[in-house]
């Protein structure tokens, strides 16, 4: 009987509401991206020149194990940088926080666009960034497994 004095929309939204506190992945609906891998990039290996799988293998190891520890430092980083940002410039036991002004410089994208809408330009060119490389450790290669896979 309550339920039909109350609007099921309402209802749906205090229901909702309810899950996002108790079960939030409840609410979460699964969708699998599509992979976008991007083409191999100019000047890679010839057929005869590439190295041995066990030089790939410690190159690729030794890349894994440097993004984890960049990816680690990051983060150490950034929680550092939430108390530091909020001090005043000042001397702090044996450390002195400053703040200096950057060189580094990036174009206006807002400026920009005012400029080509005024001119009639269109919309502002833009390019894609490089590529990122990525290596992951598979679980098992199997014996028969090609080493190349075929281009």
């Amino acid at each position: 009987m309550l339920k039909s004095l109350i609007p099921s929309r309402l209802v749906t939204i205090v229901s909702d509401a309810v899950r996002s506190v108790v079960s939030p992945a409840s609410l979460m609906t699964e969708v699998e991206a599509p992979a976008v891998t991007a083409p191999d990039p100019a000047g890679l290996y010839e057929a005869d020149e590439i190295p041995p799988v066990a030089d790939i293998e410690a190159a690729a190891a030794a890349f894994d194990t440097a993004a984890q520890q960049a990816r680690a430092g990051d983060r150490g980083k950034r929680a550092a940088k939430k108390i530091l940002d909020r001090l005043p410039a000042g001397r702090y036991g044996s450390w002195l926080v400053t703040r200096t002004v950057s060189n580094r410089q990036t174009a206006d994208l807002d400026k920009i666009r005012a400029i080509f809408k005024a001119h009639g330009l269109g919309p502002v060119p833009m390019k894609s960034s490089a590529p990122s490389l990525k290596v992951e450790r598979l679980a098992e290669v199997p014996a028969a497994a090609p080493v190349l896979a075929a281009a």
